[in-house]
């Protein structure tokens, strides 16, 4: 009989099985994917598998195991992008539980022989298993991240995971989306055991199988109790009691998913399996149906993706390594592009005007690498190594063989243009300039270039081994190649690239200012300061606007608007001053308030305690009588950072929707919920768009004044779209 069940799974598309000794191994290895995934045709497979292993009374128990090198990466996220109503949503995750239902109830031992990633529906599929061991390698990750796209665990985490480790640590792990390391796993229940390789792994997988012939999982046990008590519990009641306000506290009420993984555990922990699953389902449909979780897929998926697979790169190129890069300048930029550089296996010429500094800045690589080695994460030999990529210098000729420049010193044209002077003289002709400016052009900065077809601008956000985004600036001359080029380097460091044409401030600095800028313009107002800080959170921004521009620096900000008032004046053009430039200049200038690295700013940085907002701030700026509704704000807030994106796309700042959205969330934090400043627009329909901006114009000012794509967008019933 065994070899009737063998064969069924063989016949199935991406599934292989053997047998050894009544015990069936079943290999998932999807053709087609670097990584196994559990979509198209996945879930009729399995139910086929599961019907086939169970009728088989010769088969003793089952090992599901992947031929990669990870195990299932969790949902195909594109098939869950097309569900359009309630009843596709519930099917699509009742069909697997259905099947995963059966497996741990047929009275046979199944076993997730995990050979790497299981994360989302991978990782559940891997709980409905009697036993999971999981190969131990650092990158090794087990967890359950649907919440980081709107949704929530819907083929069992949610109900199989507190009945394993408790609801606390479940939730825990659930509503922050956290991954799990081997050892971490098996420490807190997720899994039983880890194995050193392959061999092992199964090995180990048909021993617990011929020592545990009648397996059954915790809950179907009779008398099973939830570790720590379930829903009813004093102790959870607590939990239960304190963590939609912890929850609320964090996501200002802007994931819905987050109430809905509270609401699905405890509800479902009030009953039993088969019931809790049935409310995991409803409850996965209010999250597959969300605003929230369109947006979030749309744009941190979908687009994302497209990015990551050169939607941006110039075509007819072959694809290009880094092998030496030269770095100019050794502060907190240089040092941190030094590292990551370096942490990709380039060889690195880090720069500075004298050895002193250039050795601080390969001292953040020690300091980082030290740090990892105290948590487990690297080794000493790992951190010489690397320390070994990175030479620090003062002369120019150890420039020498680099293939990429990456300058970094202080945002002034003059250092910056004797900079490339000096660093051309010496690099191969070959070689690619790049420019780390965050707001001068980099059409300006290639004048003092001899070759400026091969001078591009790659702005790096800090702190650059933490920002994910790298945004690749295509000056006038800029030519197809270097754009290339610069486009390889940033996948090659592991960061995700958008590309954006030159113009002052290119796009994210641009519209970063228009978010601190409204929120110092609210305060001259005499909007209450404490008032404009909720209203960032409330609008789902990382930081509230005054907090954000004392981390950014005040003198750093009123520099950058006094540089673009010279360089405008230069051209002949007119400067109008936003209104939060005479509070900047006050602050700076007359109070010597320039932000949180001097310990003062909008908010006062004690030393042993935590900062608080500058109490004077309410007699500077008097608080008005009638102050505007919270709404008001939060739509200031974001309407004037979604119309200036418009703004960029219409002027072709932007080259495509895709790297406005991801730009603006991975960039300065535009709140994720919403998908993506120009995803923001499509959200709200652009004609509603174009009318609440000019209620704001009328009320605020002329800065809110609808973008003319956008009305002319309304007119044609458009959105924004790459297609």
């Amino acid at each position: 009989m065994s070899t009737n069940s063998v064969n069924a799974i063989n016949a199935l598309n991406n599934f292989s099985a053997e047998v050894d000794n009544g015990i069936i191994t079943v290999t998932i290895d999807q053709s087609d994917r670097k990584m196994n995934v559990i979509g198209d045709g996945f879930n009729e497979a399995f139910a086929t598998l599961t019907d086939a292993f169970i009728s088989d009374e010769e088969a003793k128990g089952l090992i599901l195991t992947s031929g990669k090198s990870t195990f299932v990466v969790g949902a195909d996220i594109d098939q869950l992008a097309t569900i359009t109503t309630a009843e596709e949503a519930f099917d699509l995750v009742e069909y697997l539980k259905t099947s995963l239902r059966k497996l741990e109830t047929a009275g046979k031992p199944v076993v997730a022989a995990i050979t790497g990633t299981a994360l989302g529906g991978g990782l559940e599929l891997a709980l409905a298993c009697h036993y999971r061991i999981a190969i131990d390698s650092p990158k090794t990750k087990l967890g359950l991240p649907e919440v980081k796209l709107g949704l929530l665990p819907g083929g069992g985490g949610t109900q199989r995971l507190p009945r394993l480790v408790g609801i606390q640590k479940a939730l825990e792990l659930m509503t922050q989306g956290k991954e799990l390391n081997p050892q971490q796993a098996v420490e807190i229940g997720v899994i039983h055991d880890t194995a050193k390789d392959n061999e092992e792994l199964i090995s180990k997988a048909k021993e617990w199988i011929l020592n545990n012939p009648k397996a059954t999982q915790p809950w179907d046990e009779k008398g099973f109790r939830i570790p720590g008590g379930d829903s009813k519990n004093p102790k959870v009641v607590q939990v239960f009691s304190i963590a939609p306000a912890m929850a609320n506290q964090k996501s200002h009420g802007n994931y819905p998913a987050i109430t809905h993984i509270l609401s699905s555990v405890f509800e479902g922990c009030l009953t039993d399996i088969d019931n809790g699953l049935k409310i995991e389902s409803r409850y996965f449909v209010a999250c597959a149906l969300s605003d929230v979780s369109k947006n979030m897929i749309n744009t941190l998926w979908t687009q994302l993706n497209n990015i990551k697979k050169g939607q941006s790169r110039p075509n007819g190129f072959e694809r290009s390594k880094v092998s030496k890069v030269g770095i100019l300048g050794a502060g907190m930029m240089g040092a941190g592009i030094a590292y990551v550089s370096a942490k990709s296996g380039i060889d690195v010429v880090l720069l500075d005007t004298s050895i002193e500094g250039a050795e601080k800045g390969k001292n953040y690589s020690t300091k980082l690498l030290d740090k990892a080695i105290s948590r487990g994460r690297s080794t000493n030999e790992k951190k010489q190594a690397l320390l070994d990529k990175i030479k620090t210098t003062t002369s120019y000729d150890d420039l020498e063989g680099c293939d990429l420049i990456i300058e970094a010193v202080f945002e002034d044209i003059d250092i910056k243009a004797a900079c490339t002077r000096n660093a051309e003289a010496v690099i191969p002709e070959t070689a690619v300039y790049a420019s780390n400016t965050s707001t001068l052009p980099i059409t300006e900065l290639a004048k003092a270039s001899k070759r400026p077809n091969q001078f591009i601008g790659l702005h790096f956000f800090s702190p650059v081994d933490k920002m994910p985004l790298v945004e690749i600036i295509v000056g006038e001359e800029t030519d197809d190649a270097t754009l290339a080029k610069g486009f390889d380097y940033v996948g090659q460091i592991a960061k995700t690239p958008i590309v954006v044409n030159d113009s002052r401030g290119f796009y994210t600095s641009r519209v970063f200012g228009t978010y601190v800028s409204e929120g110092i313009a609210m305060l001259a107002e005499g909007i209450h300061p404490r008032s404009i800080e909720v209203a960032g959170l409330k609008s789902g921004m990382p930081m509230p606007p005054l907090a954000l521009q004392d981390e950014v620096s005040l003198s750093l900000s009123l520099h950058v608007m006094q540089q673009t008032k010279r360089a405008l004046e230069a051209e002949g053009k007119i400067f109008t001053p936003h209104s939060a430039m005479p509070v900047v200049e006050k602050m700076v200038n007359e109070l010597g308030r320039e932000g949180k690295k001097v310990g003062k700013g909008f908010y006062d940085y004690p030393e042993n305690g935590e900062k608080r907002l500058w109490p004077e701030l309410t007699k500077l700026y008097p608080t008005k009588d009638d102050q505007p509704s919270q709404q008001d704000l939060v739509d200031r807030l974001l309407y004037v950072q979604a119309n200036e994106t418009a703004k960029c796309y219409e002027e072709n700042v932007v080259r495509s929707v895709a790297d406005a959205n991801v730009g603006s969330i991975f960039g300065w934090g535009f709140a994720p919920n919403q998908g993506g400043t120009l995803q923001f627009i499509n959200s709200i329909g652009v004609q509603k768009f174009v009318e609440r901006s000019k209620e704001l114009a009328a009320a605020y000012g002329e800065r809110f004044a609808p973008a003319k794509i956008l009305v002319e967008m309304a007119e044609k019933g458009q959105e924004f779209s790459d297609e």
